[in-house]
């Protein structure tokens, strides 16, 4: 059972430039919340010679678009949506499409988050990983539209991500959204086989299950990028539904398998 199909997607990136998977991704935590699913959907596209930039550039196309599409396309259900689950929902819609999103990194968040004028339940600290509660402050209340936040400390994010220049932050990114959080995750890829091998071992991982992934970074290999979107948390945030249960057919949340 995969938990994301983009280690296998970069090698077929390298090849074709620019490709995307799209398929059900498993998650192992128990958590019993309305955003959560053991199983899900997720889109993931990837990109050759791309960056971190170019990589919001799309995430944020991608979601005008589809925002667009669907009103386009689906007027009545998106009515529908308006009258019975979220009055204001095709404003709120139409503000994205009309609205650029906000860019800010990690460390900008933690000091307007250390400085909100409300407590929180989760600790806000440098190093520490930003909770929903974090998330939804800070789209919601702070700047009211979807927003990317971008270089996180590499000790909350994968081995995968390229190491920035201080040493200390990757090239994360992170899209969050108001009445869900994050909704996209992702990053450009480290391309530097020493320093991908380095991390590897760093967190005390078996290279040799990942000496295919290292090779990428010897033949042909090129700075790339990309990210994934939760299917059923794009539904979510286009139809006003606040719960991921009710956008997914069967049970596939935790302690649900008899389904």
């Amino acid at each position: 059972l995969t938990v994301s199909g983009q280690l296998n997607v970069e090698s077929f990136c390298l090849a074709f430039k620019n490709v995307y998977t799209f398929g059900p991704t498993f998650r192992a935590e128990k958590s019993n919340t309305a955003r959560h699913a053991a199983e899900f959907w997720m889109l993931e596209p990837e990109m050759a010679f791309a960056d971190l930039q170019d990589n919001q550039n799309l995430a944020e196309e991608m979601i005008k678009y589809l925002i667009n599409y669907a009103l386009e396309q689906c007027p009545q259900e998106m009515a529908f949506f308006q009258k019975y689950l979220e009055e204001g929902l095709l404003k709120r819609l139409d503000n994205v499409l009309t609205s650029d999103f906000e860019h800010l990194t990690y460390t900008e968040a933690i000091k307007i988050l250390q400085k909100a004028d409300q407590s929180f339940e989760y600790p806000v600290q440098w190093g520490l990983d930003l909770q929903t509660e974090h998330e939804r402050y800070l789209t919601e209340k702070v700047f009211g539209k979807p927003l990317f936040i971008i270089d996180y400390p590499k000790d909350i994010k994968a081995f995968y991500m390229k190491l920035n220049s201080d040493g200390k932050t990757v090239a994360a990114m992170d899209l969050l959204v108001p009445g869900i959080g994050e909704l996209i995750g992702g990053s450009q890829r480290e391309d530097n086989y020493d320093v991908l091998a380095a991390r590897i071992k760093e967190l005390n991982m078996k290279e040799e299950n990942y000496w295919w992934y290292l090779d990428l970074r010897k033949y042909g290999g090129v700075k790339h990028a990309g990210f994934g979107l939760g299917f059923e948390r794009l539904l979510m945030y286009l139809s006003g539904i606040a719960n991921i249960r009710d956008v997914i057919p069967f049970p596939r949340t935790f302690n649900s398998a008899e389904f």
